[in-house]
């Protein structure tokens, strides 16, 4: 019987792993699809946009994209596992033998937490990674020109205030946390505060002490514009308090997490961002597990016995339920109204239990 059960465990086991992975597969490559598309549409006005660059940079923009939708990719993996076995009455078979319903989840549940300490500790540096990448590309593709490209809304903006009077400088693009500038703006206002130049630039790089900018060219009221290879903005700004404040905690790696928490704990910056991602990253590997508990308790039931698909759309009404809630205790830690332990948490709770409970009421109850 023994043996027996660890032949059915590890079949269950690479079951659930090959439509895991094929349902995240197929949601890939629809997404590079869909965003292959939209960066030619973008592009199509660039002569120097090459195919194969485009696709690249569609490419290195989904994992970071596809990483939110992982929960979901296991879900419906595991529903399309469990359904597939109970249609060829594999589960019949096994229930016949003496094996129960909690001994055919538990390789599931197993390969789901192996999954999740995999996407946390791989696949969210490689995401992070990846991401830098595509933003780097970007600037080569829509940042030819001083100040040209394709803006994000009102992009990024810093205030510099040093000996020659204050610096207003907006950048389209941010790369590498901040440290690197793209697509620039920059207003000049002497020690009076009156308008002295307005000057564009391709890309600013954060020296010690000094802002690089590189390809400016310089607007004044009294005299022609003048173009520069390079000229320098001094700064008491550090690349970590930069990093602090343009980066994101989706852009953040899992291994650099607490270094930027207690930077930005020193230098005054919030935190709860930080946190909040730091424990929903360790919290993955659970939730993924309760995904598949929810989609067990919905999964199970014989073909014969009618009612599957209401059961595969409360499966699915779950899983969308438990990202609503993940959303609200997000933007509850965010503002400081909830501990980013209790809202990394609250889900993988709240969807276990609810699984847990289900399928202890149809087997069990």
């Amino acid at each position: 019987m023994s043996m027996m059960t660890n032949t059915l465990g590890r079949y269950f086991a690479g079951r659930f792993v090959v439509a895991a992975v094929g349902v995240f597969a197929s949601i890939f490559l629809l997404l590079v699809l869909v965003d292959y598309i939209e960066m030619v549409r973008k592009t199509s006005g660039l002569a120097s946009a090459s195919a194969i660059t485009v696709a690249q940079t569609s490419l290195f923009r989904v994992p970071q994209l596809l990483e939110k939708m992982m929960p979901f990719c296991v879900l419906i993996g595991a529903m399309t596992c469990y359904l597939a076995l109970s249609r060829r009455l594999e589960l019949v078979v096994a229930r016949a033998a003496g094996v129960s319903a909690w001994q055919f989840i538990a390789p599931a549940l197993a390969s789901s937490i192996v999954l999740g300490v995999l996407a946390t500790v791989a696949y969210n540096p490689m995401s992070a990674t990846l991401r830098e990448l595509s933003k780097r590309m970007e600037a080569e593709l829509f940042g030819s020109a001083p100040g040209g490209g394709i803006q994000d809304a009102s992009g990024f903006w810093l205030n510099q205030v040093n000996n020659e009077g204050q610096w207003i400088i907006n950048a389209a693009r941010s790369e590498q946390q901040g440290v690197r500038l793209t697509g620039l703006t920059v207003f000049r206002f002497d020690t009076k505060l009156e308008f002295k130049e307005r000057i564009e630039a391709r890309e600013a790089t954060l020296e010690e002490g000094r802002w690089v900018f590189k390809s400016a060219r310089r607007f004044s009221l009294d005299s022609p514009p003048v173009e520069e290879d390079t000229f320098y903005i001094t700064t008491t700004l550090t690349q970590a308090q930069v990093r602090n404040s343009f980066s994101t905690p989706e852009t953040v790696s899992f291994w650099q997490l607490p270094s930027y928490i207690r930077s930005s704990e020193s230098s005054g910056f919030a935190t709860a961002g930080y946190r909040l991602q730091y424990h929903k990253l360790i919290a993955q590997p659970f939730l993924l597990a309760a995904m598949v508990m929810l989609a067990a308790s919905v999964s199970l039931r014989f073909f014969r016995m009618g009612g599957v698909q209401k059961m595969v759309l409360s499966g699915v009404g779950a899983g969308f339920l438990l990202y609503v809630l993940s959303k609200v205790t997000e933007d509850l830690s965010k503002a400081e109204l909830m501990h980013p332990i209790a809202a990394a948490w609250l889900p993988v709770c709240v969807g276990g239990l609810t699984g847990f409970l289900a399928l202890l009421y149809q087997e069990d109850g």
